[in-house]
């Protein structure tokens, strides 16, 4: 089963298939240079509160704008970016901060490539911001899509099930 199928079929609801199909791509896409697997475990259409205290931002922009949110705990940032750099870390650090960021950006670089050619295709997108820390709140404008799709990592991994789940969230509106 493809994670694309196994998100839909987590969810029992029909989520936009494209957004979805992207945002899988995505993650596929930044989670395979980070020598890291994951399974999709949910998808959701309504916003909600992060769960992780760490968030890659990333604004996108052309005939559709709006942004991507790459949410994680901070073991789960330790993990990717030591997959990513080949190196061991242990702690949130800069070089954590700038890989969250740059994750981020492979991340938003392939859901782009898999809108290429929708109704939802942006052109561009903004340097990555991240965010460290809990109870903030994103305010969504109406009429935006939104689409957020929760992964669990896969393998070795921590105890705790918040610490294994990275969510990926797009929200877009065409102009």
């Amino acid at each position: 089963m493809t994670v694309a199928a196994s998100c839909a079929s987590a969810t029992g609801f029909v989520a936009d298939p494209v957004l979805l199909k992207a945002i899988v791509h995505g993650v596929d896409s930044a989670l395979v240079m980070c020598n890291t697997a994951v399974r999709c475990v949910g998808v959701s259409a309504i916003p909600s509160r992060d769960p992780g205290s760490v968030t890659g931002l990333i604004g996108v922009h052309g005939e559709v704008s709006g942004f991507i949110t790459v949410n994680m705990s901070e073991k789960m940032a330790v993990s990717l970016v030591s997959g990513l750099l080949q190196d061991q870390f242990t702690a949130l650090s800069h070089e954590i901060l700038d890989g969250v960021g740059e994750i981020t950006n492979i991340l938003a670089g392939g859901v782009k490539n898999a809108l290429t050619n929708t109704p939802w295709g942006f052109r561009h997108v903004t340097v990555p911001s991240v965010i460290v820390g809990q109870n903030y709140q994103i305010a969504y404008a109406k009429g935006l899509q939104y689409l957020a799709a929760t992964f669990e990592q896969q393998g070795p991994s921590p105890l705790l099930f918040a610490d294994r789940i990275l969510q990926v969230a797009i929200s877009l509106i065409k102009l």
